[in-house]
């Protein structure tokens, strides 16, 4: 039995990639607010299949589905089926709360839905993100220090000589007894990726917030993964490319990887 962890790092080097693409499949992007489920669902099914090859991870993001009610969970279900197998996938939920609430939650998300890992708040403490890590194979990704504007607001509040993002990196160190825990860092707070790696080697880092949201790729990439892994995750810029085709939308994810691929880390 490998570790979530592991097996993350195996992918990684095994496809020579470090992409995620988000699935943030919001009828916008599409370029009307009229789009219906199904032209969602077809454009989803053409971003994977454009991409599965290219990208180490999948990160749905469990609101765009959400957003349709019961239809809305039926085609995540199909989603998941419809991925290959080769690829981690994680579910961007961001859950968070008490012990017996957070059992049900990755009951729903590792045992129903069938995913490799989730995101997770820990504002909660311990009890909130202990049901999501008792299977090893299973992985989290705690939100540490995000990539919205208003993350400063309370991740970057001082305690002491530290800041509360610190605290988050602290505690998801002693979390990770079972090898499958890693952390959530923003793009576009690169300064702040080197500090977190300095005090998490190890821990794998979820890195979003390149391209719509203009954070620093080549940072991310190096401080990401010198003494530990990253992926490196792209939702709008590939899933929405150009002309929405799925020349468009594989030439962007390429255009990505390669870009990714130039960055010396080690």
């Amino acid at each position: 039995m490998k570790s979530f962890n592991s097996r993350l790092s195996d992918v990684i080097r095994e496809k020579g990639s470090h992409l995620c693409v988000g699935l943030d499949m919001n009828p916008e992007g599409l370029g009307s607010t009229n789009s219906s489920l199904e032209d969602l669902k077809t454009h989803a099914f053409k971003v994977i299949d454009a991409t599965q090859d290219l990208a180490a991870a999948f990160k749905p993001n469990l609101a765009f589905f959400e957003r349709w009610g019961s239809a809305g969970f039926k085609w995540l279900e199909e989603t998941m089926e419809y991925f290959s197998g080769k690829n981690i996938v994680i579910g961007d939920a961001k859950r968070g709360d008490i012990g017996n609430t957070a059992k049900q939650y990755a009951h729903s998300l590792f045992n129903h839905f069938g995913f490799d890992a989730v995101t997770l708040s820990p504002y909660m403490g311990l009890d909130s993100i202990l049901p999501f890590t008792r299977d090893p194979e299973k992985g989290v990704f705690i939100l540490c220090r995000t990539s919205n504007p208003s993350a400063v607001d309370l991740q970057n509040q001082p305690i002491g000589d530290e800041l509360l993002f610190d605290k988050v990196v602290q505690m998801a160190t002693t979390w990770n007894t079972n090898d499958n825990v890693g952390l959530v860092v923003g793009a576009t707070a690169p300064e702040e990726i080197s500090r977190i790696r300095h005090q998490a080697p190890g821990l794998p880092f979820l890195i979003p917030g390149i391209g719509a949201q203009g954070g620093d790729l080549k940072r991310s990439m190096y401080d990401g993964n010198v003494n530990g892994t990253a992926i490196i995750n792209v939702s709008r810029g590939i899933s929405f490319a150009g002309d929405l085709s799925e020349k468009a939308i594989r030439n962007a994810a390429k255009d990505y990887l390669s870009q990714m691929r130039e960055i010396q880390y080690s």
